[in-house]
């Protein structure tokens, strides 16, 4: 099959779920559907029943000005090469997407990674709220939009005073002249003794 009759293939599947979708062609190996927060379990389990077994991504966006954060699922096919987004927005005050381990199991990682860095929660993980990167980390998730990391620092770490002004401590420029001579050094070996 071309990637034209896959992606064909592709919207059967989705459109048979649902309809309620927005698509987006990224690319002439990969397509986007932007689906309801509830079709997206029936939409992942069709999906690898019919060959997109590898879940290659799993993350997600801050809208903050719509109070929304898009939950994002890359699917592949090694059979029907065509990468499959399938994403959902969810409310940002109190941000829930039921796990997909059941599905995928290797997204327990991705789960935990994700809930790390947007606070988004994903219930039927048991271990989404154990730390996976950011240790002992104590302040919001630092990929909301609304952190700000200024103030993070400024609040984390001693403040510092540097000078306006900076002075260069090789005053003899030996420094500068042991570069120049290794600079023409090099090119000589690189022209075999020529200029």
């Amino acid at each position: 099959m071309n990637s034209i009759s896959n992606l064909e293939y592709v919207d059967k599947i989705i459109l048979s779920i649902t309809k309620d979708i927005k698509k987006e062609s990224i690319g002439e190996y990969q397509v986007g559907y932007e689906v309801n927060q509830a079709d997206v379990h029936q939409l992942l389990s069709s999906l690898k029943l019919e060959g997109w077994k590898q879940l290659s991504y799993l993350s997600a966006i801050d809208w903050p000005e719509e109070n929304k954060f898009e939950v994002v699922y890359v699917l592949f096919n090694w059979d029907k090469p065509i990468y499959v987004q399938i994403r959902a927005k969810i409310n940002r005050d109190n941000p829930s997407m039921n796990s997909i381990i059941s599905i995928f199991p290797g997204a327990k990682y991705y789960e935990r990674e994700t809930h790390e860095f947007f606070g988004i929660a994903f219930p039927g993980n048991p271990e989404y709220k154990k730390q996976l990167i950011l240790e002992q980390w104590d302040d919001i998730p630092p990929l909301r939009k609304d952190f700000d990391p200024s103030a993070y620092s400024a609040k984390k770490f001693p403040s510092r005073e540097y000078p306006d002004d900076f002075s260069v401590k090789d005053k003899d420029n030996q420094v500068l002249e042991k570069n120049a001579k290794r600079k023409k050094r090099v090119k000589k070996l690189r022209t075999g003794g020529k200029k």
